[in-house]
């Protein structure tokens, strides 16, 4: 194994990484900013009312989307295996 191999294991690794956290982030974000449009209109400035609906969403985009989330890491894990073989040689 040398310097190229552990670059790209690193790389895909954390385009991984990237890729499976942009929907929980992606709704955090939209949720969160709804939220506070919401606020601002309405005056409240009450924190845990943003808190709430933005945990309650990301939990169902969770649900939502585990098998998907399973199968890539599963596929990640595999593809993962059958490099370290050749990479041991």
């Amino acid at each position: 194994m040398d310097i190229e191999d552990a670059v790209y294991i690193g790389r895909e690794f954390f385009a991984l990484a990237l890729l499976l956290s942009a929907p929980v982030v992606a709704v955090s974000l939209i949720v969160g900013l709804l939220i506070s449009i919401g606020q601002t209109v309405t005056s409240v400035q009450e924190q845990t009312l943003s808190f709430a609906p933005r945990i309650i969403a990301v939990v169902c985009v969770l649900m939502f989307m585990a098998t998907w989330y399973l199968e890539t890491l599963q596929n990640y894990t595999i593809s993962l295996f059958v490099q370290m073989v050749d990479l041991i040689k």
